[in-house]
């Protein structure tokens, strides 16, 4: 998507953030991120301010209005949502700004507890019902084996994209970009940070043991588990043909190979 700079809105867009947050001293483009034709962070009278906008007629909009909607439900974690504005043809969320970076998953790093402690406040939240988000045994039935997306099923709201930089570390771990929000099995969210594991160095084998932190990944039966794995694959295989970026070709090789590993333990587990 496109970057835009704060500027570059409509005079009508800016001055409806000015009313929400103040006249704007600053803008500064955020680094990073790949849902927002604007991301920036400004300095107001009110004090700082993080803005995430799209066209109101962007393929992608809707993802956002979701977003401004799970908003409320979210754990205390993650950022406040302070206002959700239609105007000049932009769809705009103003967010809390969190001290901080990017999480490093890299293998040894100090912020893996905070991640793991993130996460396991999330395996506690249901999933809103007033609220219009996709149920997992939905979102990845195209992909998933016979007879298996129902095993995807569950309560728990899920974040689905787990990358480092959707979660923000200083004291802790904030998990932000809800662009995604998903309900389902609460194990499907240590499944989706397997992946992100892999690709930050960790083996197989350590992924995993990040995952088991989680009572629901333990106890998730190896059937489900690995009929996820094999739609996550699918799904990540479809992706990186769509798109030649060698970061979703890393993606797609590491959820064959997350694939391949649960698979062997089902095959492992099953009676001579």
């Amino acid at each position: 998507m496109i970057r835009h700079h704060f500027h570059d809105l409509p005079v009508e867009a800016r001055q409806a953030i000015a009313d929400k947050a103040g006249p704007v001293h600053a803008a500064r483009t955020a680094d990073g991120g790949l849902n927002s034709s604007i991301a920036a962070f400004l300095e107001t009278d009110h004090g700082p301010v993080f803005v995430k906008g799209i066209p109101t007629g962007h393929p992608q909009a809707p993802a956002q209005r979701r977003e401004a909607a799970i908003s409320p439900h979210l754990p205390r974690a993650c950022p406040r949502l302070y206002w959700h504005i239609e105007t000049a043809g932009w769809d705009l969320l103003g967010y809390e700004v969190l001290p901080g970076r990017h999480a490093d998953y890299s293998p040894g790093s100090p912020d893996l507890p905070l991640v793991a402690a993130a996460l396991a406040e999330l395996q506690e939240t249901t999933a809103p019902t007033d609220v219009p988000i996709k149920a997992a045994e939905q979102r990845w039935a195209t992909y998933a084996p016979p007879g298996t997306a129902a095993l995807f099923a569950g309560d728990t709201l899920l974040h689905t994209d787990l990358a480092p930089h959707n979660l923000i570390v200083d004291d802790r771990a904030h998990i932000i970009d809800w662009a995604w929000p998903t309900r389902g099995a609460a194990w499907i969210d240590p499944a989706i940070i397997i992946l992100r594991l892999l690709e930050a160095g960790h083996t197989l084998v350590e992924a995993d043991a990040f995952a088991r932190r989680f009572p629901s990944w333990r106890t998730a039966p190896a059937e489900a588990k690995e009929a996820f794995a094999a739609a996550n694959a699918a799904a990540w295989q479809e992706i990186a043909h769509a798109d030649a970026a060698s970061w979703k070709a890393s993606m797609a090789g590491h959820a064959v190979a997350f694939h391949a590993h649960l698979r062997a333990q089902v095959i492992g587990n099953e009676p001579t």
